[in-house]
């Protein structure tokens, strides 16, 4: 597991109901013809909180909208309702980011791909010193360069690396510079968007125990997003599972993992290989993820789910405590699993 979470009070990150909605306008013949904009409902009413110190982590299928989620939280996106604060400050509106520049400053985003988030024709050393030269965090180039060299010796890198341009290195290498580079603003709070899923496994398990020794030095609170089950497990003292932009469970990482209680939780969980042999049984599940442009009625999950009633086809279920576990199901509130 990660680092110890924080206090139960000491929420440094807190997201209430947040939503984000994607207009798509038809094209020439379509407004030709009367077609009207369709909204795309990408993230829905998605709630919870981050202790700092802690990791917590969002899963799920392609499409489910954990990307969204993370550009909402940095302010890649702007979100259509919902409330967002970190430290208790208002994060809400672009206005509202401007207004609390200190906590806004505090979120960084590690991107999936590491061959397109850096600058190509940028040496390392001005990719990694842009975020100090911007927040104005150092005006002395002398006292930059030297921060350069120390956040390259921290990731694993030599200060000589400076020198050289992003193709020069191997994919993980260039992730342990976008580490460097989202460390240069002095965050508190790391927004991780599959961040080795584009590199090899060995390679893979380097960068998430630097995350972890990161984590521990310098009391980095993570979102981590995967579709990595393992990888989940490993990093995540919490972790919400996300289905056609809604968060369906949430529960503490062993306890999600040893007795999940959503239907598509236990699909997940089903598709992980049972290397220990222990028989247990399965149930599969079949069919894709529908489209978010036409989503299920009720729940969205009903057209997949095994034991799905009447009314899991006409009412949305709402996230429910169920002992340590919040979870959005029908099912699981009359007991019906």
């Amino acid at each position: 597991m990660s680092a110890q979470a924080g206090k139960a009070d000491d929420v440094l990150l807190s997201a209430r109901d947040l939503q984000r909605y994607f207009s798509m306008t038809p094209g020439l013949i379509g407004r030709a013809t009367g077609k009207k904009p369709i909204h795309v409902h990408a993230v829905e009413n998605v709630s919870f909180d981050i202790r700092r110190g802690e990791t917590f982590s969002l899963v799920g299928e392609s499409g489910c909208g954990k990307s969204t989620v993370a550009r909402l939280i940095v302010g890649l996106y702007s979100l259509s309702d919902g409330r967002l604060t970190v430290d208790g400050k208002d994060l809400s509106t672009p206005q509202a980011r401007k207004a609390n520049a200190p906590e806004q400053a505090q979120l960084q985003m590690i991107f999936q791909d590491p061959y397109a988030s850096l600058n190509p024709r940028m040496r390392v050393r001005n990719i990694i010193a842009e975020p100090i030269r911007f927040l104005k965090l150092e005006n002395d180039e002398r006292v930059i360069q030297n921060r350069v060299h120390e956040l390259l010796r921290q990731v694993g890198l030599a200060p000589s690396d400076g020198e050289r341009f992003p193709h020069e290195f191997s994919g993980g290498q260039r992730q342990r510079l976008s580490i460097a580079r989202a460390l240069a603003g002095k965050p508190s709070f790391l927004i991780c968007d599959e961040p080795t899923s584009a590199l090899d496994v060995s390679v893979q398990a380097q960068i998430l125990n630097l995350m972890k020794d990161l984590q521990d030095e310098i009391g980095l609170t993570y979102l981590f997003i995967s579709h990595n089950l393992a990888v989940v497990y490993h990093m995540s003292a919490r972790v919400g599972v996300m289905y056609l932009g809604r968060i369906v469970e949430q529960a503490a990482t062993g306890q999600l993992f040893s007795a999940p209680r959503h239907p598509y939780t236990r699909m997940l969980l089903d598709a992980v290989p049972d290397l220990a042999m222990t028989g247990r049984q399965r149930t599969p599940v079949a069919g894709d993820v529908p489209s978010p442009i036409n989503p299920p009625s009720g729940c969205t999950f009903h057209p997949r789910c095994p034991v799905a009633n009447a009314r899991c086809k006409a009412e949305v279920p709402m996230p429910k405590q169920h002992g340590g576990t919040i979870v959005a199901c029908h099912a699981v509130e009359e007991g019906r699993i």
